[in-house]
């Protein structure tokens, strides 16, 4: 009798506020090295967000639509999205009921999830994988400190395009965007 290994998942989500080049490089990245890319957008609660939801859901699913991926395993799934990442997880687990879940976090973020809802929980059944950006030097403190809570912490040996949704939204910086995206944006008059 063979023992079937659990299926790996990432679970990627985002407030895509724009979604960028730098999402579809994270997710290009994600697609290679696990066995499904699971994404949602989502209000963060630590945030304040320009476009509505509905409007940022569908502009990711227009990037992972122009994106050729190494796989065919990237999917966006609006049904799990929750402000709260515990929620998220929790509804994951019923839909994907043998995985083992890594979430996936900007560097930026690391600093956070220790104040997240439920937290200590959270980490505890979770897998984290540190995305790196520039401008965001980790502590060995704070990666310690996650490190304690939850079964693994990585970094990934990813460079991200030097872009960000807040360049686009303050200074409506298009190099980081995709035409489709972009196309999106103006036929709604979104950010303006």
């Amino acid at each position: 009798m063979s023992v079937k290994n659990s299926q790996a998942i990432a679970l990627f989500g985002t407030s895509a506020d724009p979604p960028t080049i730098g999402h579809q490089a994270i997710l290009q990245w994600l697609s290679q090295n696990y066995d499904l890319v699971v994404v949602w957008v989502s209000d963060n609660p630590f945030k304040s967000h320009c476009a509505p939801l509905p409007h940022r859901i569908e502009m990711v699913r227009i990037l992972i639509a122009a994106t050729a991926f190494p796989r065919p395993n990237v999917e966006l799934h609006p049904e799990i999205s929750n402000p709260r990442t515990l929620i998220t997880l929790q509804m994951a687990q019923q839909i994907w009921t043998d995985a083992h879940f890594t979430l996936v976090v900007g560097a930026d973020i690391v600093p956070q999830l220790p104040s997240w809802y439920r937290a200590q929980e959270l980490l505890a059944q979770v897998s984290i994988l540190v995305i790196p950006r520039r401008g965001y030097n980790l502590a060995p403190s704070q990666i310690a400190t996650i490190a304690q809570q939850t079964r693994d912490i990585k970094i990934a040996d990813l460079l991200v395009p030097p872009v960000s949704s807040s360049s686009f939204r303050d200074n409506k910086d298009r190099s980081g965007m995709l035409p489709a995206v972009l196309a999106y944006i103006d036929h709604h008059r979104l950010y303006e």
